[in-house]
């Protein structure tokens, strides 16, 4: 993918002590905030001021689309879309000129941030491209946590060879329930029910990607196992907070101390924290996991279209606009092939309509744009200097 430096991060480690785990709490170091990527005159806030509203509101979106139909969005990817998501079950071998094409296309020299879930196991969007992975589970069960780095090191080289960027994985719920199926959506997608190994080996899936030079994103957060349901076709429920904050809290603690750059959250209801869909609350993404565990990474709500959002009250638009207004920096959707543009308009138009009302303050999507840049490695103020990164 253009735009964006491989990096390793040091930080990630392989395994979290029984202590560390025992003494992680909501209090956390702040992380070094996204925020210059300066030259001696430019700096990300002064060329994002000059910004319009719709070319900043863009680059919050993420476009979905089959991976063997990616020319299908091209529209919007001149439209200046920051993400795509990548759907289906084996890519094409040319993927990586496929995507290299559509990028650029792209508006002012940066390009989409490409993601899928390759997760391993039944979670798998391009095997025939990256080679077949065992299941959290069974990573667990039967490899070390230097093997699973290992393994998922060749895997992120892949992915990045063929123009994925990021990986949305792993999966950091405790669970040791059957699954994934209708009624829970983890299963064998969680590392363990154990919070010491989940966080050990689930470390050490993100630090392997990192390594093979793709950003990670840890899910569901504040935990989704032990949830009532499957939030894809269901409203849910996770753990009480009271008893989640002390289990299935810790391995995502653990990350952001790792440095993990980037969060998903879940769209089930968290009671005691949350009585909307954690991914669509304040109490859950501002409060807890920028304020409380100090992360100022990127965060990406799980899909808009789920069936728990729709059951909170929201279409897909409109919960675009409240999950950026709680802290979000991306928003992604499911949609049928027929229907991905129509949807892209609606909730484009929906989020420049909020900004446009004083309903989602500029100051909160600029924000969230600098987390996008900073997570392609994109320099704007280089970009502007080449005369490519002009506002719209």
């Amino acid at each position: 993918m253009r735009g964006r430096a491989r990096r390793t991060r040091a930080g990630l480690a392989l395994v979290a002590s029984a202590a560390t785990l025992a003494t992680a709490g909501l209090a956390r170091p702040s992380q070094a905030q996204p925020d210059s990527l300066t030259t001696s005159t430019c700096t990300t806030a002064s060329v994002l001021a000059h910004w319009t509203v719709r070319h900043l509101v863009e680059q919050t979106v993420i476009v979905p689309v089959d991976e063997n139909h990616v020319a299908s969005i091209s529209d919007e990817i001149e439209d200046g879309a920051g993400g795509v998501i990548l759907f289906g079950a084996q890519a094409p071998t040319d993927l990586a000129e496929q995507l290299a094409a559509l990028s650029a296309r792209a508006p002012g020299g940066i390009a989409p941030l490409v993601m899928t879930d390759e997760e391993g196991g039944t979670v798998q969007r391009m095997a025939n491209l990256v080679g077949s992975m065992p299941s959290a589970r069974r990573m667990a069960r039967t490899m070390t946590a230097a093997q699973i780095t290992a393994l998922t090191r060749t895997t992120g080289s892949r992915m990045a060879a063929a123009g994925v960027g990021m990986d949305l994985a792993p999966v950091l719920d405790l669970d040791d329930r059957p699954g994934p199926n209708a009624t829970n959506a983890d299963g064998t997608r969680s590392f363990s029910a154990d919070r010491s190994v989940t966080t050990r080996d689930g470390l050490a899936f993100a630090h392997g990607l990192e390594l093979g030079g793709v950003v990670p994103v840890v899910k569901h957060f504040p935990g989704l196992g032990g949830a009532s349901g499957n939030t894809d076709l269901t409203a849910a429920t996770t753990k009480p907070w009271s008893r989640l904050r002390k289990d299935g809290l810790l391995p995502f603690a653990a990350a952001i101390d790792a440095g993990i750059p980037a969060v998903m959250m879940t769209n089930a209801v968290v009671p005691g924290l949350t009585t909307r869909p954690a991914s669509l609350a304040a109490p859950a993404v501002r409060r807890v996991l920028r304020n409380r565990l100090g992360f100022h990474g990127l965060v990406i709500p799980d899909s808009l279209s789920a069936a728990a959002v729709r059951a909170a009250g929201f279409d897909v638009p409109r919960a675009a606009v409240q999950a950026l207004r709680v802290g979000n920096d991306m928003v992604l959707f499911n949609a049928l092939p027929s229907q991905v543009a129509g949807t892209t308009r609606r909730v484009v138009r929906a989020l420049v309509d909020a900004l446009g009302s004083g309903h989602l303050p500029r100051s909160r999507v600029t924000a969230a744009v600098r987390h996008v840049l900073h997570v392609k490695g994109v320099d704007v103020c280089t970009l502007r200097t080449t005369g490519s990164g002009a506002a719209r």
